[in-house]
């Protein structure tokens, strides 16, 4: 029934979104035709339900050959791989608005573990990897709230990018997608949604753990 629900959910939901949104939409199509590349959507192939592969949209932020560059799959802050304007639609979130459209195909849910490629969903333990996405990917979810600090995470880590995500971020990461699949529902996914937005104007906002008081605990060594 839940999964009934949700779905009826992430459609109108993500059909109101598209409506809505399409004065920002619109706007940054026409800016990315004419800038960097001009390359508008970026697909990339991303694991999703019942770890099977399909390919997400996203406005384009980075350079084509980007995943070949540099760190790859790991995007660093002030990455020289981002184009001009796609620094600001990273921080703002809207390079990810085009996944209302997978929203609106089924590939994903507004809410739910973020679809990962394969090498950072390897980082999970074998047993993460079973289970995490008995759930459909989301376009936002704990992951996305905790982790909203991903970038200056890794770009402050004194090892390389990779071994920091694969035994820092990964496990916890983990952790946390494990705890939706069991804390899933319509009110959760809601409180969710709402706290994606308080921490996209509040940054530094910790209201996730207050309002999930039953969180994995996070490291103590990310807020350093």
């Amino acid at each position: 029934m839940y999964n009934f629900l949700k779905r009826i959910i992430d459609f109108f939901l993500a059909l109101l979104a598209f409506i809505i949104l399409l004065p920002v939409l619109l706007p940054v199509t026409i800016i990315l035709l004419f800038t960097g590349e001009r390359e508008v959507f970026y697909f990339q192939k991303r694991i999703g339900y019942k770890n099977r592969y399909f390919f997400i949209w996203k406005f384009a932020t980075m350079l084509k050959n980007s995943p070949n560059i540099g760190t790859g799959s790991i995007t660093l802050r002030n990455d020289p791989r981002v184009l001009p304007i796609g620094g600001f639609l990273r921080k703002t979130k809207i390079n990810e608005l085009p996944q209302i459209i997978n929203v609106l195909k089924g590939d994903m849910s507004i809410v739910g573990p973020r679809p990962l490629v394969d090498r950072t969903f390897n980082a999970y333990p074998v047993e993460i990897r079973d289970k995490v996405y008995n759930s459909k990917p989301g376009i936002t979810g704990i992951g996305s709230i905790v982790f909203r600090d991903e970038e200056k995470l890794i770009s402050n880590a004194k090892m390389p990018p990779h071994e920091y995500y694969e035994k820092m971020i990964a496990p916890y990461k983990g952790e946390l997608e494990m705890w939706y699949n069991r804390r899933k529902g319509v009110i959760t996914d809601f409180l969710i949604m709402f706290m994606t937005g308080w921490v996209i104007l509040r940054p530094e906002s910790q209201i996730v753990y207050t309002v999930f008081k039953d969180l994995p605990k996070r490291p103590s060594e990310y807020d350093q």
